[in-house]
């Protein structure tokens, strides 16, 4: 698809605005965090240029964002797995209760609440909500085989879209603000810069398409990502887009910007979400 080719799909931005305004706990620049955007990249393939000496994140509010319920439910989840591909991944007890309270905590957000019932009406979701659950389990946490010719069961949506994985010397998936946070908090991170097309134009961007290396010396060439949403939106907005089965790649009119969002799935589930700003 040409870049300059966009077509809005007016039904899913009337729905995804309403589900944007309803994001009760979306965060705002300036109020729960604030970003440093630094230099530009040109080059994708090249990760040895890094034009952004600060973090990208030079504050998060954590005590403010963090122990709200979707938010503390969601950082729960982020170390439960073996990011190298090809490795089997197990869930234990205690981590599948943990999922199951994610779920419970986003479908209990009047957001989530929108999307299932869109979902219902257009016949794409069961009605009842401990079934809508169930199936978002099975999208985003049923493990699969991602690694061709490998007999594990090494990845799931989840982990792919929010966590990340490593492939050979490339991060794969890591489409997701807070994940990001919190590695580069750590120090496991290190911000190279953002590409000029895919991220927003404001100062803060609300959607960046950027750049980073990791301290074992693997990198993410290029990925996209919402800055501030809530983990409910991400999940409502990637699996409606999915469950609705019109293409991969869907263009929304959402608040003022345009916003070219990707979904693949794979054996069953979620295989890869991101958004590209297209301003």
């Amino acid at each position: 698809m040409a870049y300059n080719k966009f077509n809005v799909n007016e039904e899913l931005s009337e729905l995804f605005n309403k589900l944007w305004d309803l994001d009760e706990n979306r965060c705002e620049p300036g109020e729960h965090y604030r970003l440093n955007k630094g230099g530009y990249l040109k080059d994708a393939r090249d990760l040895t240029k890094d034009v952004s000496e600060d973090p990208l994140f030079d504050w998060v509010d954590e005590a403010k964002v963090f122990e709200k319920p979707t938010y503390k439910y969601f950082i729960a989840l982020l170390d439960n797995y073996t990011m190298e591909t090809g490795e089997q991944e197990v869930v234990t007890k205690e981590e599948f209760k943990e999922n199951v309270m994610f779920i419970d905590a986003i479908c209990d957000t009047p957001l989530m609440k929108e999307a299932h019932s869109f979902l219902r009406d257009k016949g794409k979701a069961p009605g009842a909500i401990n079934d809508f659950k169930k199936l978002l389990y099975k999208l985003w946490f049923k493990l699969y085989r991602r690694t061709k010719g490998d007999r594990d069961f090494d990845s799931s949506g989840f982990e792919h879209v929010f966590v990340g994985e490593i492939k050979g010397e490339d991060v794969v998936g890591f489409h997701n603000w807070i994940c990001f946070y919190l590695q580069e908090k750590s120090g496991n991170i290190d911000y190279h810069g953002y590409f000029r097309r895919g991220t927003s134009l404001e100062r803060e961007p609300r959607f960046i398409t950027l750049q980073f290396s990791c301290k074992n010396g693997r990198g993410k060439p290029i990925g996209g990502s919402f800055i501030g949403t809530s983990p409910e939106f991400e999940m409502a907005l990637y699996t409606v887009c999915y469950l609705m089965d019109i293409g991969s790649k869907v263009h929304i009119e959402l608040d003022e910007y345009k916003v070219e969002v990707t979904v693949y799935g794979h054996a069953g589930g979620i295989g890869t979400a991101y958004p590209t700003s297209k301003d």
